[in-house]
Order: C-alpha cells, then sequence, then structure tokens
C-alpha cells in the first residue's frame, strides 16, 4: 500500500487510472477518519449522557433535558446506521468493487466519491432510483 502519500495535498485525478493504489488509499484513509470521528463523538455521547443523569426539580428543565437527550440519541443512532455504510465501503475496496456502480457496473465519478465516499450508485443511477422512488411514493 502506499502509505507515504501526503492525504493533505493529494487529491484524486480523472487523469489517473480509476481506483489505482493511491486513489484506494486516498479513500480507505478518508473513510477511516470519518469512521473514527462518528466512534469518538458517540464515546463523548455517552459520557455526556451518564453525566447528566442528575435529577432536575424543575418539570421544564426536566422536560427540556429529556427532549436534548431523545434528539442526541436520535442523531447517535443515525450515526450507527452511516457507521455500517463506511464499513460496507472499507469492504469493497477491499474486494475491488469500490467506486464501481452498483447498478450499471459503471465508475462512479471521483468527485461524488469525495463528496459521498459511501456512494454505491453513478449520480445517473442515483436520480433514477430517486425518480422511481417518487413514483411509487406518490401512488
Amino acid at each position: 500500500m502506499s502509505e507515504d502519500i501526503d492525504f493533505s495535498s493529494y487529491v484524486p485525478s480523472e487523469d489517473e487510472d480509476f481506483m489505482n493504489t493511491q486513489q484506494r488509499a486516498y479513500f480507505r484513509a478518508k473513510l477511516t477518519v470519518w469512521r473514527n470521528d462518528i466512534l469518538k463523538e458517540a464515546r463523548e455521547t455517552l459520557d455526556h449522557l451518564a453525566e447528566e443523569s442528575s435529577n432536575h426539580p424543575d418539570v421544564a428543565d426536566r422536560a427540556s433535558s429529556e427532549t436534548d437527550r431523545a434528539i442526541e440519541l436520535r442523531a447517535r443512532d443515525r450515526q450507527r446506521k452511516l457507521i455500517g455504510k463506511i464499513d460496507a465501503a472499507l469492504t469493497r475496496i477491499e474486494e475491488g468493487t469500490y467506486g464501481y456502480c452498483e447498478e450499471t457496473g459503471e465508475p462512479i465519478s471521483l468527485k461524488r466519491l469525495d463528496a459521498r465516499p459511501i456512494a454505491t450508485l453513478s449520480i445517473e443511477a442515483q436520480e433514477r432510483h430517486e425518480r422511481r422512488e417518487k413514483v411509487y411514493r406518490d401512488e
């Protein structure tokens, strides 16, 4: 692997071979950092919730605290699901299928992957998928 890549200055380019060693290393590092950040935030949330188990004498304070807790837990649940998608993307990198549209098999644009590294569909396939979803939702 190319662990010596300077990820702060490297940007995947359309001029390179698609999903070459550098690109795979770049996306692996990007996904790993993202996953670690989410896990760190989750630990901080657990610590915060454990600390704030204090009993609020005022009913309004208690209700506000419970609302904040519920919002925080919903956000963490969304992030838990995101970790599953990040893990799946890391697995696709190892298998050599990362960066290719699951529907068409064509390469997903590097700009899309850089913006959404867990993408599994090209922009065109994603738009078709969303149009189909809208049609079924409207029925």
